[in-house]
């Protein structure tokens, strides 16, 4: 007898947009939908599976979950998720050689017990790739963009060049990145997470033959966030320092981070807006994101695909249509 989700997805009632994304992992995929997200991995012995209830902070604070509030809370929100399955995913594939616990973490171990623990090491890895990405995309080119003070007092000009600066430092990464061997297979992961999505929105069945014939890029990507991320930090620093000139560069570094949440909050907004209609303005915007997903996302082969569909299987909604974009 055919599942209730199983002939619901073999319905061709017309594409639709749905709010269930994902992350790719370590030989493995995570996905959330609006009531759970799934984590799947293929480990030595077969498919672990995770699955967890979704509790979000703007849920139980409502302020949290408005226009322009709500972008930076659930990036970090996602953060913090997407290192936790990071992490569980990757306990399945251990390094060969294990070093020695060293004393400092014993002592850690032993003050904070594991769950603190693994707590605390959660907490600063987040803020670590945050701190990574702000220093290397946003203020290491405002560093380098006020060399040009030397030759030019020109705003305009240093504004370009700041602004080209992060479009090639940041370009320049995900190229260097995407050419690691480990890294290409767990964006193949990536492309197999897209894919699956895809073929779910198309409401065909769920299977790898109807999977594999998608394609791996996706407009509702988070690479494509991080570029707008980026883009958008342009034309608000641009604005803000062409209003209000300043020229002490620790200062506008300074200005740039206080600026960040509302950089995260209009870019989510953006996103919102685009993934949500279809049109040729909107299907224009989408554009650099879609190309930038060639050097984030890979061809996945059928054991990856099998993955991801399993991932997507365990957080559809039982009330059609909850997961529909905009609802």
């Amino acid at each position: 007898m055919q599942s209730k989700k199983g002939a619901f997805m073999g319905k061709k009632q017309g594409a639709f947009r749905t709010t269930i994304g994902g992350q790719a992992l370590i030989e493995g995929i995570l996905m959330r939908g609006p009531e759970k997200q799934a984590i799947v991995v293929r480990g030595p012995e077969g498919l672990v599976i995770r699955e967890e209830e979704l509790k979000l902070i703007r849920d139980r604070y409502p302020i949290l979950g408005l226009p322009l509030i709500r972008g930076g809370v659930t990036f970090l929100d996602s953060m913090v998720k997407g290192v936790k399955a990071l992490m569980f995913s990757a306990d399945y594939f251990p390094e060969e050689e294990t070093e020695e616990p060293s004393k400092f973490e014993k002592w850690l171990d032993g003050k904070l017990g594991s769950e603190k623990m693994e707590k605390l090491v959660i907490g600063f890895s987040v803020v670590l790739a945050v701190f990574f990405a702000v220093g290397l995309f946003m203020l290491l080119p405002t560093f380098l963009a006020s060399f040009v003070e030397l030759a030019t007092d020109s705003v305009l000009i240093r504004n370009l060049v700041d602004a080209a600066l992060r479009i090639a430092i940041f370009m320049t990464y995900m190229i260097c990145v995407s050419r690691m061997k480990d890294i290409r297979r767990v964006f193949s992961y990536h492309g197999a997470e897209h894919k699956t999505i895809f073929c779910y929105e198309k409401r065909l069945e769920l299977t790898v033959e109807n999977v594999r014939a998608q394609s791996k890029h996706h407009p509702r990507c988070g690479t494509s966030f991080l570029l707008v991320v980026i883009v958008v930090a342009i034309l608000v620093n641009t604005v803000v320092f062409a209003l209000f000139p300043v020229d002490n560069v620790a200062l506008r570094m300074l200005i740039q981070l206080l600026l960040l949440p509302l950089v995260v909050g209009i870019t989510y907004e953006f996103n919102l807006y685009v993934g949500g209609h279809d049109n040729p303005i909107t299907n224009f915007l989408a554009r650099p994101g879609l190309w930038m997903q060639n050097f984030t996302t890979f061809e996945p082969d059928d054991s990856m695909i099998e993955v991801a569909i399993e991932a997507m299987k365990r957080v559809i909604p039982a009330q059609e249509g909850k997961d529909a974009w905009g609802r």
